[in-house]
């Protein structure tokens, strides 16, 4: 099916193609704090229930209407496998919310596996979440602090789940100033800046939780 090519639009978002197949993780609304998307997905995944995270109109354009997952369970979408666990993300409360429900979303496509942790605050996976995630190619990892997972929490969890490619997020437009700074220093990287990233199977050959910052 040739590479697949995976492109950063702000915040959490992230557009995933491969061939024909467009999938989408948390796009930006127009209420959002970021300016919204504007593409069309086949499957779009939504963590958290916030302008921020689930523009899913944006991503309805042309003749794509997105299947939407937006919460816990399996799906199998286009030869997509994807998986979602329930997690505790602090981003973005209403008043009197302590915490809200994040979906961490497993996804296996062309032999490759992504996860994308979401607007996490958790520290630690749920023992479901680790018992079947397994060989993770590229994860993405909430670094902004203020309701999601701090710099130094986003790096311990990242290095803990052994993924090929790290892979950080909620820099861009939101998270806290430095954040990604912040992340990298801790991490002792200064990242590989990519404008967006291509990967076959075979490229995550001899990759070791390497940095990758996509830039947006």
């Amino acid at each position: 099916m040739g590479a697949m090519v995976i492109s950063h639009h702000g915040g959490q978002c992230f557009k995933v193609t491969l061939g024909d197949l467009t999938v989408v993780f948390d796009p930006i609304s127009k209420g959002g704090t970021l300016p919204p998307v504007r593409f069309g997905a086949d499957i779009a995944l939504i963590s958290r229930n916030h302008p921020d995270m689930n523009g899913v109109e944006e991503v309805t354009y042309g003749e794509k209407a997105p299947f939407v997952a937006s919460g816990p369970g399996e799906y199998e979408r286009q030869g997509v496998i994807i998986q979602g666990f329930l997690s505790k993300s602090e981003y973005g409360l209403g008043k009197g919310q302590t915490d809200a429900i994040n979906t961490i979303y497993s996804v296996e496509l062309e032999d490759m596996t992504l996860v994308h942790l979401g607007a996490l605050s958790d520290k630690e996976l749920s023992k479901e979440a680790r018992e079947s995630i397994d060989e993770i190619d590229v994860l993405f990892v909430p670094v902004g602090g203020d309701g999601v997972l701090t710099p130094a929490l986003a790096h311990e969890l990242a290095v803990s789940l052994e993924p090929k490619i790290i892979v950080p997020m909620h820099w861009s437009g939101m998270g806290q100033s430095g954040a990604l700074e912040a992340y990298l220093k801790k991490a002792g990287s200064s990242g590989e800046k990519v404008d967006k990233l291509t990967l076959k199977k075979k490229d995550l050959a001899g990759r070791d939780g390497s940095i990758l910052v996509l830039t947006a």
